[in-house]
């Protein structure tokens, strides 16, 4: 398919996993704030794994959505994340629902109800060149994605190859069990240190028993918090190492930054805790104004969660399989068939398949 962006919204851009095996160079990870809803979008249009052996990129979409015409072929294409409103020509469309599209129709998007970033996933995956290892965007490098940057108006985009029978996905919809819950209420789960040693135990209690307000310093580098000041016990800043996803610094003035997709490979301030894996997207779709707590748990809880999410990757997958065999291959699963080769005749057997 031929995708023009008519209106960009306020920050979309092309993600997929992020950009792993260059922090060494200072290149960051990037990729999709919520790693998780842009797979889930990927299984409910067909999507697997490319020839790069790349997650297929999909687009996020921040806040306020864009407006996208297609205008050459047809696929398929879902919505995940944040709770958007999606139209298709004009008519409301539920998300996370894999919806057929062809050329001349319209989807646009108005500001979610709930959560700040979705995700539009299409057969095939958006087609931009693949830049170390990803096609996801590092808009403050200048590279990856579509030219480097958030789309505009009047950008083409192209789609990849579909998977085999990816029209079939059509009408599939993602049960509300298997959709990550992103609700802003309950506290992020994270694993203790590395330096969590050099704060007080004054200052330890003040970071889990408080509450913190996202500031208006919020993007896909990081998250910067307010609230109660956290007391180191030896200063605030350490010989530079590596900053992992969800590292939460913390400065000499006592507040929390929570460092994010894009965040800078190495830092100097003190890290608290890190934020788990599987809660990072939870902070990801807050907003600025709204409260983040903190739940300290254990290496092995968090490791438990992360099986939690693979889990409903797979039982969308398998679902999907089984609604494509159901729904739309109705029929014989098997057979036998008469051909003739070389003036020789044949009995071969045949079945239908399925990618899980």
């Amino acid at each position: 398919m031929k995708l023009l962006i008519e209106k960009p919204g306020m920050f979309t851009a092309v993600q997929d996993l992020g950009r792993r095996g260059f922090q060494m160079l200072g290149v960051p990870v990037a990729g999709a704030m919520d790693a998780l809803a842009l797979r889930l979008g990927n299984v409910l249009v067909g999507n697997e794994k490319d020839v790069h052996g790349l997650e297929p990129a999909g687009l996020e979409i921040t806040v306020m959505g864009p407006s996208i015409r297609v205008t050459e072929g047809e696929g398929c294409f879902a919505v995940t994340g944040a709770e958007a409103g999606v139209t298709k020509n004009g008519v409301s469309l539920p998300c996370w629902t894999a919806h057929g599209i062809a050329a001349g129709d319209v989807v646009a998007f108005f500001p979610p109800k709930t959560g700040s970033r979705a995700y539009f996933c299409v057969s095939g995956g958006i087609d931009v060149p693949v830049v170390m290892g990803s096609r996801s965007t590092y808009s403050r490098g200048g590279f990856g994605g579509y030219r480097g940057r958030a789309l505009k108006s009047g950008d083409v985009l192209l789609t990849g190859t579909p998977e085999p029978f990816q029209s079939a996905c059509e009408g599939l919809t993602c049960p509300p069990h298997l959709r990550p819950p992103r609700d802003a209420a309950s506290p992020l789960r994270v694993i203790a240190g590395p330096q969590d040693d050099y704060f007080t135990p004054e200052g330890l209690e003040t970071f889990y028993a408080s509450e913190y307000v996202i500031t208006n310093s919020a993007d896909r580098m990081g998250y910067r918090m307010e609230g109660p000041t956290i007391a180191h016990r030896r200063g605030a800043d350490i010989i530079s190492d590596a900053i992992s996803m969800g590292s939460i610094q913390i400065p000499g003035h006592g507040q929390p930054i929570a460092m994010l997709a894009d965040r800078q490979t190495t830092g100097g301030y003190t890290k608290i805790a890190t934020i788990c894996g599987a809660d990072v997207a939870r902070l990801a779709q807050r907003l600025p104004g709204q409260k983040v707590r903190f739940e300290k748990i254990t290496v092995e809880e968090a490791v438990t969660l992360l099986r939690r999410d693979e889990e409903l990757v797979s039982e969308l997958r398998r679902l999907r399989a089984s609604w494509r065999l159901k729904t739309n291959f109705a029929g014989p699963l098997r057979g036998t068939l008469k051909v003739c080769v070389d003036g020789e005749p044949h009995d071969v057997e045949w079945e239908r398949l399925d990618r899980i």
